[in-house]
């Protein structure tokens, strides 16, 4: 008989998303590289199809970047609105197979199954199932991770992509973590995976080496995390309560701006696309950063916190262009600017709002 304690847990990736998405509903675009995003000089991709990732092209990459590895790589702009539809139909199939939803993304949650409303005997068919359905009434494919944590899971879901599923049972999740390097690990961002390094921290097997007092003393609270991630340990719970915590709009320049009234044009086109969030989904935040990248790639923030939530755009718009107008005059020519509501108190509706303006202004 199984463990009553141990969970089932099951990390769901959509393949492509974005780009998948373009290709079904394009059939010229099928068996093409595609990318979700605008060609210009300062664009960058947002999402790309397998068949552009076979040329190097990734999400984040400059689109001129992007052009180089892939010449044939046709540009698709982004349909936001589309990719939410989708995620919707997505995730009401989820709601069919268990309550315990977490999203992380419009393409991609985990799912609590341990007890699962369309009684499927383990895991690993209610993640074979999941995806059939989810294929069979999006056309669209995705993967899926399957284990006892969701650190295993989402490490798993990676691993037989695009249209598969793997699995790491109760029992083998140390060793499988050991052989991984320690950049896939979350929480693992460039900087620390390069102090890591540095301290001769490569993989798995090297973090498990390190005692948990070691561990703290270097990398401070966070070395508890690492300390249980080198042996497989998660004890988080799928959280389907999971709210926002920010929401934020940026976009890049064709060319560095030095006017004054052209980087408040942008600042406010940036409010507009976070209010517009706010207005379709009901949350408002008390926090508002401005973030600004120089023209030598250096970054600049500022930040303000209100008593009560901003209520309108009018005050979005007022505390944005105060918060810009606090960098003037400007050492050096702007290449983005962001806009980021925090602070927020009410749950969005959508698993996940854009967090990029990818056409530049």
């Amino acid at each position: 008989m199984a463990d009553p304690a141990i969970r089932k847990i099951i990390h769901v990736d959509m393949d492509a998303f974005y780009a998948s998405v373009e290709q079904r509903d394009d059939p010229a675009l099928r068996g093409r590289p595609v990318a979700v995003g605008y060609p210009a000089r300062r664009g960058v991709v947002a999402a790309a199809s397998y068949e552009a990732r076979a040329f190097g092209v990734r999400s984040a990459l400059p689109s001129v970047t992007a052009l180089r590895r892939c010449p044939d790589l046709v540009f698709v702009p982004p349909r936001f609105d589309v990719y939410r539809a989708v995620s919707r139909q997505i995730h009401a199939i989820f709601a069919a197979f268990t309550p315990l939803i977490e999203p992380l993304a419009l393409d991609e949650a985990y799912l609590d199954v341990t007890a699962n409303r369309a009684g499927m005997p383990s895991a690993w068919a209610t993640a074979r199932a999941i995806r059939a359905r989810i294929q069979a009434e999006t056309g669209l494919t995705a993967s899926a991770g399957i284990s006892y944590n969701k650190f295993l899971a989402k490490l798993a879901s990676d691993q037989r992509k695009p249209n598969g599923q793997f699995a790491i049972q109760p029992g083998e999740g140390e060793a499988f973590v050991a052989a991984l390097p320690v950049t896939r690990f979350h929480g693992v961002g460039p900087a620390t995976a390069a102090r890591m390094h540095a301290a001769g921290i490569r993989t798995g097997a090297d973090l498990r080496e390190w005692p948990l007092e070691a561990l703290v003393q270097r990398f401070g609270r966070a070395g508890r995390w690492y300390h249980a991630l080198a042996r497989g340990e998660d004890h988080r719970p799928v959280n389907p309560d999971r709210t926002r915590k920010s929401v934020g709009s940026e976009t890049t320049f064709d060319a560095d701006l030095s006017d004054p009234a052209r980087i408040e044009r942008g600042v406010l086109a940036m409010a507009d696309d976070v209010w517009a969030w706010c207005e379709r989904s009901g949350g408002r935040g008390r926090t508002v950063t401005v973030k600004v990248k120089w023209a030598d790639f250096r970054q600049s923030t500022r930040s303000r916190t209100l008593a009560a939530p901003i209520a309108s755009r009018a005050e979005l718009h007022a505390l944005s262009l105060a918060l810009v107008q606090g960098l003037f005059p400007l050492p050096q020519g702007i290449r983005l600017v962001g806009v980021t509501l925090s602070a927020l108190g009410t749950t969005a509706s959508d698993p996940a709002a854009p967090q990029l303006a990818l056409e530049p202004r």
